[in-house]
């Protein structure tokens, strides 16, 4: 299985992991408040095994305010810039049109976003270039409100439906299908317990046809699952990344980059992904 993005042609015969770098004023482990801080820890991350980088100026986390284009721009393009010089697949993690077509721009090579191109301009970007990967992601609300009151009938049905619809009105657009992954968006209007619903019946996603992008990384619902704070949650976050990946998981995003890249390498020497096996994607 191959993952065209923009320069690369990412084999997803193997998870891949998808390294973190936030640009945020409420960044502290994950990039930097500045762009010298985040292309450092881009830096480190390459060095520890990251796959991928994904480079975001946008807090997403519940509550936080959106940016304007032109603050999310300021945060993002020196990192931009730099993390393409790496030698590894980069991502834009963001929703802004303007920022979409700055990062195409400089070669960026896919673009993440959380609101799965649903802002005006956004989808025809992406249809426009010629090879850029994308990644389509559920959210129910947005940041500022999605988890004041999440709620739904079904929530694996739901979740199905929404990237299902999404990745189809892509591919009408002219997208190839081997550009889409698509991510169920663990902790993004969701409750605990649609979390770990979602967890328990990730490979209900498989059949839509799309490689399975998961970001279960220090989130809430692990927190509540092994009563630790955000700051320790490396061991739960390590695990919850094996367990979506014997569930069919094909890229990792992850802040935890080195710990996450051992644990794969044991858990492939032990023969236990047996996703390779049962995913026919």
């Amino acid at each position: 299985m191959i993952w065209q993005t923009t320069r690369f042609a990412i084999d997803l015969g193997r998870p891949r992991v998808m390294g973190i770098v936030n640009v945020t004023p409420d960044s502290f482990s994950d990039g930097g408040r500045d762009a010298d801080a985040a292309r450092a820890h881009c830096d480190a991350l390459v060095a520890q095994g990251a796959d991928i980088l994904d480079i975001g100026g946008e807090s997403t986390r519940p509550g936080s305010p959106r940016p304007t284009p032109d603050e999310e721009l300021a945060r993002v393009l020196p990192v931009l810039r730099h993390a393409v010089t790496l030698g590894v697949p980069v991502s834009v993690d963001t929703s802004q049109p303007l920022v979409i077509e700055a990062a195409l721009a400089l070669g960026v090579d896919i673009v993440n976003d959380v609101r799965a191109l649903r802002v005006p301009g956004a989808a025809e970007l992406v249809a426009a270039h010629a090879a850029c990967g994308v990644c389509l992601m559920h959210m129910q609300g947005e940041p500022e409100n999605m988890q004041l009151a999440p709620a739904y009938g079904d929530v694996v049905a739901e979740v199905a439906q929404f990237l299902a619809g999404c990745a189809d009105g892509l591919r009408q657009r002219g997208v190839a299908a081997g550009r889409i992954v698509l991510d169920p968006g663990y902790g993004f209007g969701k409750t605990v317990a649609h979390n770990l619903q979602l967890i328990r019946q990730q490979e209900a996603l498989l059949p839509l046809g799309y490689p399975p992008l998961v970001g279960l990384s220090r989130k809430s619902t692990l927190g509540t699952v092994t009563g630790r704070p955000v700051t320790d949650r490396l061991i739960p976050s390590v695990a919850a990344a094996l367990a979506a990946v014997e569930l069919g998981a094909r890229v990792l995003r992850v802040h935890d980059v080195a710990e996450t890249v051992d644990a794969l390498k044991v858990w492939a020497a032990a023969g236990l992904p047996r996703w390779a096996d049962k995913t026919k994607i």
